[in-house]
């Protein structure tokens, strides 16, 4: 696997990457590939959903309470009948079906900016 492109420091600083708490999951059955659509906690940022391709390695019930980092400044993606607010973040394994979430060491409080 080779590496991306080199970017500037000012293209990193204009993701906005925050910490955020799974507050509800559910299937999405519209979606092409298994999926879930969840709700996150962002404290003063609000609750924003997303469609995460996470289902092969957890299950809905584990997710609720989970805190997570996702990207809050991408705009709204449609994803057939649901708009996506937000890109949660993971790590995706040897297949790529299995992507592993990316969550804070301990725990913090929701909304707080990743630099």
């Amino acid at each position: 696997m080779s590496i991306k492109p080199e970017i500037s420091w000012q293209d990193f600083e204009r993701l906005d990457i925050r910490s955020g708490t799974i507050i509800s999951a559910k299937d999405f059955e519209k979606a092409r590939n298994p999926s879930y659509q969840v709700e996150i906690d962002f404290g003063d940022l609000g609750i924003k959903k997303s469609a995460a391709q996470i289902t092969s390695l957890y299950s809905k019930e584990e997710l609720i309470g989970k805190q997570i980092l996702a990207v809050v400044n991408f705009p709204k993606k449609q994803i057939a009948n649901f708009f996506s607010e937000c890109l949660v973040l993971g790590v995706y394994g040897e297949d790529v079906k299995n992507v592993t979430l990316l969550s804070p060491s301990l725990p913090v409080k929701n909304g707080l900016q990743v630099g």
